[in-house]
């Protein structure tokens, strides 16, 4: 037989090469006509005939070689040759002759075998295509399609590519229009979700896929002009909630399981650790004024907040507490008067009932502002008039009638509002141009919003861009000097997690695109990697210890944060204004950039400009920023690295103070952080005090920090608690007293804490110590000082002090103390409290020495 002859016979030619003539035939019998040109120059008659070439070209298809995702793409393609050249391929065979001719692999071989059978798949074009996608297109594909899009999640992706990738697997998955639409709801990235919650699932998947975009663009222009963190949020001058309380730069406490299990058991005070009284009665708890009537746990239980902007007079991104338990919408007093917001009586006098059920004189309210347009997300805007609420913790409260009107569904865990009421809908996407006006304000001019309008001229020195711009050399620029012999680093690469990869390829490429960095060749390499932030996002860290090491140190000095303060004494104005990327705004001095080289999991990189972590690096900058202002220093200027507070009598003479330092940032290329500036206040936070013109007074979150805190378990504890009570020791009469049974546990170095009922009784005295710290006032060299001491056997202490008011009456302007050393204790009652006097003059004679008037 044939078949067998093809087998045996090594002289006949192979079924590949008898398919390809046989396809070679077919083509050659189509009936394609290609009509000459005609051999004048006149344009030729209009032929009629129907086999002419079409006059647009197509591309041949790209080889198949059978597979799945390619089949379907595959087959478009022809049918579009198909399509638009039907002169080429009229007949089934051509077009079979056609598809064939550019399979590959399995592919070929499938065409091969159905060519040679003669079957209808042979003669039949829709035959031939239907066996093809059996075979190839895998009948199984509208599963694999749904499957793919119940698990599509925006994830990195953009929205646009999120919104391409989603039609295309929802075209192949089968699934009805609403089911869809709530499956692209669902995929979308949280914040985006929740700036469309209260759109209606009926309106149609094509539609909502373009509002997505819509509301994603604005996002988008609305954080380009954020700084890279973030999540820095334009924040009023006084902290957004005493909850959680940070204590400078330490943890602060919890209680352990064991401990709670040791209170419990005992019957002792959950808050302060002693007996007598439960957590609810404990005098050392702070009493706070509560608009909610429901008390809870800090420690276990966060408020319910969003993100606001007000948008009445500028934009400012404010956090609102939304409390169900409130009965009524405030807004902050001090808030109220930064956005410098008019307000008037109201009718009647209302009174807030704390959670105690006591009535105090700080929860009388008898005026309300003005009302304000108020934006929660892009989507959603009001007009509101809220109650002006002194004291208040937080910038705006949202109460019962607030959740009345609007009926919104919350998430309590992250608390988005997941979903609006129905009678909200109307809002969004406002067509009102002035409301547009309003929302485009509040997107893109947030980074003002703080400025007052007479330092408008000086809206570039707050240009975030501006700032991310490579510095030019300065002659302070950051040397790196290096002892003889110093070893060089070689830095260990470590393994990064997906989540910190992708940190430091940003990082990277942003440090990179600014000019902050460059690839490098340097012989050093000290190591990268990531260290978590309270905020839960990541920090890139460089470990520069061993060039630390062998570097020589610049011996530039910091202030001195009392004696900087002591220089307040006539002020009553006050504006604090921090830098933009502090240490970034310096250089490293040309020919030193090799020595800050590091090393990442792709590559090898050097600073051009300051990084963090050099041990020099402070004084350096601190050295920077005092030639920049040293002529306003101790006239009206206070600066801490990179921390300016100004200060004036007047409000006139402050203009003019604020104006020449804000003209000295500009000449030397300095910027400053619109969100961390505090401006005209008669109150202002600075380096953890609480500063006002009648004198300094700890802030209240880290008294409430000390007060907090559970008794120590381990050495590290009681080191972090001393070293953070430590800080404000000025305020406390004879700190050093009182700490003495504590600090005797750290004697020699010991590895476990023996907890004694000595110190268990100091911890407690220190704790109810920091509440009742008085105001320190400013010490003023026009009235005469009054110095008190006093002598134990384990330590001496002073008070500095001056008569104020009318009467006058002693208030205290500083406090000294120190433990006494073996030797000391041996001494006399007489003696010690002539050491106590020595000891006191010594820590105030710049004041004592040539006073105008005797001390007593």
């Amino acid at each position: 037989s044939p078949d067998q002859t093809n087998c045996n016979s090594m002289s006949n030619p192979d079924p590949f090469q008898e398919l390809v003539d046989s396809l070679r035939k077919v083509l050659l019998r189509s009936p394609v006509t290609i009509p000459s040109a005609p051999p004048s120059e006149e344009p030729p008659a209009p032929s009629t005939s129907s086999a002419t070439v079409p006059s647009s070209p197509m591309a041949r298809p790209a080889p198949c070689a059978g597979g799945a995702e390619e089949c379907n793409r595959f087959l478009l393609q022809c049918s579009l040759v198909f399509t638009m050249q039907p002169a080429l391929y009229p007949t089934d065979q051509s077009q079979i002759a056609f598809i064939t001719s550019l399979l590959t692999g399995p592919a070929l071989r499938w065409a091969e075998t159905i060519w040679h059978q003669g079957g209808p798949a042979a003669h039949s074009i829709c035959t031939f295509i239907t066996h093809f996608k059996e075979v190839f297109g895998r009948s199984d594909g509208e599963v694999s399609a749904g499957e793919q899009l119940y698990h599509l999640k925006q994830g990195v992706m953009s929205t646009q590519e999120y919104s391409l990738r989603f039609p295309t697997l929802a075209a192949a998955s089968g699934w009805n229009e609403r089911s869809l639409l709530t499956t692209y709801r669902l995929g979308l990235e949280p914040k985006l979700r929740m700036q469309l919650a209260a759109l209606d699932d009926n309106m149609g998947l094509e539609k909502f896929i373009q509002l997505s975009l819509r509301c994603s663009e604005r996002i988008q222009s609305y954080q380009c002009n954020q700084e890279p963190d973030n999540n820095a949020l334009l924040r009023p001058s006084e902290p957004a909630s005493p909850s959680e309380p940070e204590p400078m730069i330490l943890e602060s406490g919890r209680l352990t399981s064991a401990e709670r299990q040791r209170r419990l058991t005992r019957g002792l005070c959950m808050y302060c650790g002693a007996s007598g009284h439960v957590r609810l009665n404990c005098p050392l708890r702070p009493v706070r004024t509560a608009v909610s009537g429901i008390h809870t746990d800090r420690e276990k239980m966060h408020p319910l907040t969003t993100n606001a902007c007000i948008t009445t007079l500028s934009s400012v991104v404010v956090t609102a507490l939304i409390d169900s338990g409130s009965a009524g919408n405030f807004i902050s007093g001090t808030l109220c008067r930064q956005l410098h917001l008019r307000t008037k009586v109201t009718s009647k006098i209302y009174q807030i009932q704390p959670i105690t059920g006591e009535t105090t004189s700080p929860t009388r309210i008898h005026r309300k502002c003005e009302p304000i347009n108020l934006q929660i997300g892009i989507l959603h805007q009001e007009k509101i008039q809220l109650l002006v609420l002194e004291g208040a913790n937080v910038d705006i409260i949202l109460g019962c009638p607030w959740l009345v009107k609007h009926d919104p569904i919350l998430s309590c865990g992250t608390g988005e509002i997941i979903k609006w009421g129905k009678r909200m809908r109307y809002r969004l996407f406002p067509r009102n141009p002035s409301t547009g006006s309003e929302t485009s304000a509040c997107l893109h001019h947030k980074r003002s919003v703080q400025i007052p309008k007479i330092y408008s001229s000086y809206k570039d020195v707050f240009c975030p861009k501006r700032a991310s711009q490579l510095p030019p050399h300065r002659p302070w620029d950051c040397a790196i000097d290096l002892v003889p012999d110093a070893p060089m680093p070689r830095g260990k690469i470590y393994p990064l997690s997906l989540p910190e990869t992708k940190a430091m390829e940003e990082y990277i490429h942003e440090a990179l695109s600014q000019g902050y960095i460059r690839p490098s060749t340097s012989p050093a390499a000290s190591s990268f990697f990531f260290v978590a932030k309270k905020d839960g996002g990541l920090r890139p860290c460089i470990d520069y210890r061993i060039i630390n090491q062998g570097t020589i140190k610049f011996r530039y000095p910091l202030p001195l944060v009392p004696a900087a303060l002591e220089q307040l004494r006539s002020a009553r104005i006050f504006t604090k204004l921090d830098l933009r990327s502090a240490y970034n705004l310096v250089r490293i001095r040309e020919g030193d950039e090799w020595k800050t080289a590091f090393v990442t999991p792709t590559g090898h990189y050097e600073y051009l400009v300051m990084p963090y972590g050099l041990v020099n690096a402070p004084s350096v900058f601190q050295n920077f920023i005092h030639e920049v202002l040293r002529e306003f220093l101790h006239k009206f200027v206070v600066v801490y690295i990179d921390d300016i507070l100004i200060y004036s009598r007047s409000e006139a003479e402050h203009h003019h103070h604020v104006a020449e330092v804000l003209q000295r940032l500009r000449d030397h290329q300095l910027y400053l952080k619109a969100e961390k500036c505090s401006f005209h206040l008669p109150s202002v936070q600075f380096l953890g005090y609480i500063i006002d013109q009648q004198g300094v007074r700890m802030n209240e979150r880290k008294v409430s920090a000390v007060v907090s805190w559970p008794e120590p378990t381990t050495i590290k504890e009681l080191q972090k608690f001393l070293g953070f009570s430590n800080f404000y020791r000025r305020f406390i009469h004879s700190y050093s007293n009182i700490t003495a049974p504590l600090t005797t546990l750290l004697r020699g170095k010991p590895k476990t804490l023996l907890w004694t009922p000595e110190a268990a009784a100091a911890f407690q005295s220190l704790k109810s110590a920091f509440t009742q710290a008085p105001l320190l006032t400013h010490p003023d060299p026009d009235l005469p000082f009054v110095v008190e001491v006093d002598a134990s056997t384990t330590g001496v202490g002073a008070i500095l002090s001056q008569h104020h008011g009318d009467p006058p009456l002693l208030h205290p302007c500083a406090y000294f103390s120190r433990k006494l050393n073996p030797a000391e204790r041996n001494y006399d009652i007489g003696n010690r409290e002539l050491l106590a006097i020595k000891l006191a003059l010594e820590e105030w004679r710049h004041w004592l020495e040539g006073a105008k008037f005797p001390f007593q």
